[in-house]
């Protein structure tokens, strides 16, 4: 262990409540001792711009560590990516422990399952030399039973009985204190720690909502104050709105994807949609905070199964991936769902690895649509205007001088749409074949076909 005791010198003179956010919070600069190793990456791109792609390196590769990712660098460029997100790399608990990646020991060291310092160094030299950024799963609510903290007991929850508690029954962590402004200045030195010792350029943060919403107004003010040149994507695994004033430029689509899989499943109304694409961003301060939007992750894909599985097979997991893509938010892919894995990897995800060699046509179509969004600054950033009906999921995305109309049957069955009269009777350019189309008043479209078209 490199750290048992945070000797902490700067106080809080303010007591900060569970659920404000702090005008003026107190910048944790208690790193000063470390290094920034390597220079910092110029090429994070501006939130709207993300594509992100999650790594769970435990079944990435056959090796189960940093260089196996680091040799698919050139295949996760590729597909059109430009930020990279790894799950936990840290030392795993033992002490009352299920084998979790977010059971932490140690929030200052690698866990030597994935490599070392050095090989998370070369994934990350290796991702910014491509044009890729890289951010790094964050624990918020929680140590292992065997983390040198929980020797500071008040850093902890305890009972009347001064028993440290569980959060929301996870008996494999005890539940860190937040009203203990030690800890919170010990958690924040140790998100830094990462910058500078690793350049990384963000962070994942996993249960974003628990930890109150002025413990990350101090954070990000403290990853701001390291470099005023090194731009940092962040990634709230919540939904609050505060979330976003807090610094976040990110919260995460559960609703999108709950929705989604209800309309797919139970026949629900793909109308649904639009109102997440006004609820989902309640408390957003300025366009570059963003949902971020996925079909599977670790968690849902191990509790739930594939995209495959949930969304009608290969060709209505891309007539989803569509939605994902283009509609209102940044699009998040978990590794294997360009291959199409119909294979779940399930929690601690050590039972099976990516076959990278199935599916090679899948791949071809993921980084087609990929490399629109990445052309299209019409998708990226325009204006939204929906005209979906209860099965196609349609819309424009506006950005002059240019119009992108999406077409996207959502069913398992033959549907007949109606073009929106402001649309009818329109020639169009189509955006995989460069054919022209002319709408006239209604389209035939097969199972899970869609339609991209510009103008």
């Amino acid at each position: 262990m490199n750290r048992i005791i945070i000797v902490v010198t700067l106080l809080l003179l303010v007591s900060c409540s569970k659920n404000s956010i702090v005008s003026s919070p107190i910048v944790a600069n208690n790193t000063d001792t470390v290094q920034q190793y390597g220079t910092p990456f110029t090429g994070v791109p501006d939130s709207r711009d993300a594509v992100i792609y999650q790594v769970n390196t435990r079944c990435f590769s056959a090796t189960r560590n940093f260089q196996g990712v680091i040799n698919r660098l050139d295949s996760i460029k590729a597909l059109g990516v430009n930020v990279i997100y790894l799950m936990p790399i840290y030392p795993v608990g033992t002490l009352k422990a299920f084998d979790s990646p977010y059971c932490i020991k140690d929030n200052e060291a690698v866990g030597s399952e994935f490599g070392t310092l050095a090989d998370l160094r070369n994934l990350v030299a290796g991702a910014h030399s491509r044009g890729m950024t890289v951010i790094l799963d964050w624990i918020t609510d929680g140590t292992s039973w065997d983390c040198p903290w929980i020797n500071n007991k008040s850093w902890y929850v305890q009972d009347a009985n001064g028993n440290i508690q569980s959060p929301n029954g996870y008996t494999d962590i005890a539940e860190l204190n937040y009203q203990n402004q030690t800890m919170r200045l010990a958690m924040i030195k140790a998100m830094k720690y990462w910058v500078l010792t690793a350049n990384i350029d963000g962070f994942r943060c996993d249960y974003a909502d628990f930890a109150p919403a002025d413990f990350w107004v101090q954070a990000n003010d403290t990853l701001k104050a390291i470099s005023p040149t090194h731009k940092y994507l962040m990634l709230a695994e919540g939904t609050r709105a505060a979330n976003y004033a807090s610094g976040f430029d990110y919260n995460f689509g559960f609703n999108f994807y709950g929705t989604l899989k209800s309309i797919y499943s139970n026949d629900q109304s793909v109308n649904l949609i639009d109102a997440l694409n006004t609820s989902d961003y309640i408390g957003a301060t300025t366009d570059q905070n963003q949902i971020v939007r996925y079909l599977t992750n670790h968690d849902v894909n191990s509790s739930d199964g594939t995209p495959i599985t949930l969304f009608g097979g290969i060709n209505g997991s891309m007539a989803a991936f569509i939605v994902v893509a283009y509609m209102k938010g940044v699009p998040f892919i978990y590794n294997g769902q360009e291959v199409a894995t119909s294979v779940p990897m399930t929690f601690p995800f050590t039972s099976t690895t990516i076959n990278w060699t199935i599916n090679p046509g899948v791949t071809a179509v993921y980084k087609k649509v990929i490399a629109f969004r990445n052309s299209s600054a019409a998708i990226r950033r325009g204006t939204l205007t929906s005209y979906s009906s209860y099965d196609v999921c349609a819309f424009t995305k506006t950005l002059s001088p240019d119009t992108v109309f999406v077409i996207d049957n959502l069913r398992n069955a033959t549907i007949n749409y109606t073009i929106p009269t402001a649309l009818a009777n329109s020639t169009w350019s189509d955006v995989f074949t460069g054919n022209s189309v002319t709408l006239s008043t209604q389209v035939t479209l097969q199972p899970y076909s869609y339609m991209v078209l510009e103008k």
